[in-house]
């Protein structure tokens, strides 16, 4: 019955996986390959992200589906299991580059 049930879970989780909201066309700046000495972030148009920070001797990641917009900001995740970015600096081109800030870290667009 474990079984079944952890089966059904899983089956569960896995399609909501799938449930990402694809970047909206006035925020097509914001995907790409984003990189800092101790932060990547990769945003697919398709709605698919993945972050890992380094920060104070520990690895904080997340891969999973974007969820929305609220301004610049952007949610990712699957119900309580989601994560809040905060952008201060939007997508813009700075001396050749594209840069954005996300929770206080400048990234440079790679891809």
């Amino acid at each position: 019955m474990r079984k079944a049930k952890a089966s059904l879970l899983i089956a569960a989780l896995l399609a909501l996986a799938g449930c990402g909201k694809p970047v909206p066309p006035e925020k097509s700046s914001f995907v790409g390959e984003w990189q800092s000495q101790t932060m990547a972030l990769l945003i697919t148009s398709d709605g698919s992200v993945k972050y890992k920070r380094l920060q104070g001797g520990m690895t904080k990641s997340i891969e999973g589906p974007l969820q929305g917009f609220q301004g610049d900001n952007f949610e990712v995740g699957i119900g309580p299991v989601s994560t809040n970015f905060v952008v201060s600096a939007a997508p813009h081109e700075d001396g050749g580059k594209w840069k954005m800030t996300v929770d206080g870290v400048e990234l440079i667009r790679v891809r």
